[in-house]
């Protein structure tokens, strides 16, 4: 049997190259404040590949993306074990384009503190009198620039984002800059929508696309899993304070609590964040994990 090795590591996933196409292999390692915890949670993994898979079949017609199949009988016979059943998903290759998505659909976070402090989040004007957790007039496109691990993401305008594609795609920075950005509003759009017909409100999330080999634009990475978004319960829904979630914002906040934790979890924090993605799957897909 052939083994294979990742080509690259990241907080949570590990990608596999496999000659024509790629394993991502989403393990069940959790992150915060870009630093990877002591602890696993266990069947995290198998909750973000398929989530991102029931949300790439739900989104097909606005833009391609990179999934294959998450049937291991589709890939080597390497990952036709325990470990990688139900965590991995074979994608197609990609060339990404270095610029994370991020929209935001409601006031919170980084952008509730930046809107407090001068009415603006990433740049961008907001209405007066917004309160903590309130929902956006429309929702609005805040890229970051991808760090490197142990490297925190930056924000970036618009403007700014047109430069660093064009420095990347010379000839393509406005086309691609506004590319992504209409297929990052269309696909939050849609799926917020969804999302609120089954109990869960999409607060923010991040997409990340890339090109295919006939330079087309692609959705790749992760989609809509309680990684990479806030997810919020519709019921009780009350904007002037912060919202219980469905993703890691749990984690964060037991952190902030227990400066002296050293990124180690105890096992209740852990049952609760894994309840917490477990209910957020079946929710939005209707089905058990």
């Amino acid at each position: 049997m052939q083994e294979f090795k990742p080509v690259k590591e990241g907080k949570v996933r590990e990608i596999y190259d496999i000659g024509d196409a790629l394993v991502m292999f989403a393990t069940d390692r959790i992150s915060a404040f870009d630093v990877i915890l002591k602890n696993k949670v266990q069947d995290k993994g198998r909750v973000l590949t398929q989530m991102s898979r029931f949300w790439f079949d739900y989104t097909k017609d606005i833009i391609p993306n990179h999934m294959i199949s998450v049937d291991t009988r589709d890939m080597p016979e390497f990952f036709r074990t325990p470990e990688f059943e139900g965590h991995v998903m074979l994608c197609r290759k990609l060339s990404m384009i270095p610029i994370e998505c991020i929209v935001r659909g409601y006031i919170t976070g980084s952008g509730w503190k930046s809107y407090q402090e001068n009415g603006t989040v990433c740049g961008i004007r907001l209405p007066e009198g917004l309160k903590e957790c309130d929902k956006l007039p429309e929702p609005i496109y805040t890229p970051s620039t991808k760090a490197e691990i142990g490297d925190h993401d930056e924000n970036i305008s618009y403007e700014r984002s047109i430069d660093v594609l064009e420095k990347k795609f010379p000839g393509h920075g406005e086309e691609y800059a506004s590319r992504i950005k209409e297929a990052t509003i269309a696909l939050y759009t849609k799926c917020a929508d969804y999302a609120r017909t089954r109990g869960i409100i999409i607060a923010d999330t991040k997409f990340e696309f890339g090109l295919n080999d006939n330079g087309e634009i692609v959705l790749g990475d992760e989609m809509l899993t309680p990684d990479s978004s806030r997810f919020w319960p519709v019921e009780g829904y009350e904007p002037g304070h912060g919202q219980p979630s469905f993703d890691k914002q749990y984690v964060r906040d037991w952190l902030r609590a227990n400066p002296d934790s050293d990124y180690n979890l105890p096992q209740d924090v852990i049952d609760r964040t894994i309840a917490k993605y477990r209910e957020a799957y079946r929710l939005l897909t209707g089905s058990e994990l």
